[in-house]
């Protein structure tokens, strides 16, 4: 568990926090968060309830630079997608050999002023290789860039120091199947909540959020959090409690 002191906060700067869920295009979702909106709609539904949205399609294959821009235009005009870095790049060629890959998809992103974070999600399967992260971080370009690795021996001063040293956040996950390893490594902090008891599906309690917002609330630095369970719809729910418990129940553009 990566948990602290459970405590529900009011009045911290709701202009560092970030909070959504992890995509947005759910048929789960149609018959509860989405009831009564016609599906073109579910997008700009989710932004006005949510001050960020991780883009997940991104993961799975090249989009078009018109499905950036359009994305762009039905949110409001302060928020802030989070993007998810190509499978080819980090599943496929596992970090290695990445420069034409990373080149076409950072040519593909057309968000403009909305574009957040790149989150760079790795395999279960790849173990921490100091001369392999380091060279791929050197390749990367300047912005925000978080990595979630999945393996325990990324736990280790030595992937800390290396992210440090690029100004690079390592993502805080909360799963049962991967461990959640607890560092924040840049000037802002980067938390995935895929959920606690079963992945992509439990609901987080009300006490958890609390020790969540009490965990935010200590890292003191702009955050972006994402409620990755999905299959049954608890993400949007948890993503508007722990706004609330943060002291921003609703976002800035509202």
């Amino acid at each position: 568990m990566c948990y602290g002191v459970a405590t529900a906060l009011t009045g911290y700067p709701s202009d560092m926090i970030r909070i959504g869920t992890s995509g947005w295009r759910y048929p789960e979702w149609r018959d509860g968060f989405y009831r009564g909106v016609p599906q073109r709609l579910w997008l700009s539904h989710l932004a006005s309830r949510v001050g960020s949205i991780e883009i997940n399609s991104s993961f799975y294959r090249l989009q078009p630079p018109e499905y950036y821009r359009k994305w762009a235009a039905q949110t409001p005009p302060d928020f802030v997608f989070a993007v998810k870095g190509p499978k080819l790049v980090t599943h496929v060629k596992r970090l290695r050999h990445v420069d034409d890959a990373l080149r076409t998809f950072l040519a593909s992103l057309s968000l403009g002023a909305k574009q957040g974070p790149l989150l760079w999600q790795l395999p279960p399967s790849l173990r921490f290789d100091a001369g392999l992260v380091q060279d791929f971080l050197a390749v990367l370009p300047p912005g925000r860039h978080a990595f979630e690795p999945r393996h325990e021996s990324f736990r280790t001063d030595a992937y800390f120091d290396l992210l440090r040293a690029h100004n690079v956040a390592h993502v805080v996950s909360d799963a049962p199947t991967f461990p959640c390893i607890d560092a924040v490594t840049a000037d802002f902090a980067y938390l995935r909540l895929h959920g606690h008891d079963e992945l992509y599906i439990s609901s987080y309690s009300d006490e958890q959020l609390g020790e969540w917002a009490r965990k935010i609330h200590d890292w003191d630095r702009d955050t972006y959090v994402y409620f990755d369970n999905t299959m049954q719809g608890a993400a949007t729910t948890n993503a508007e409690t722990l706004a609330r418990l943060l002291g921003s129940p609703i976002p800035s553009h509202m």
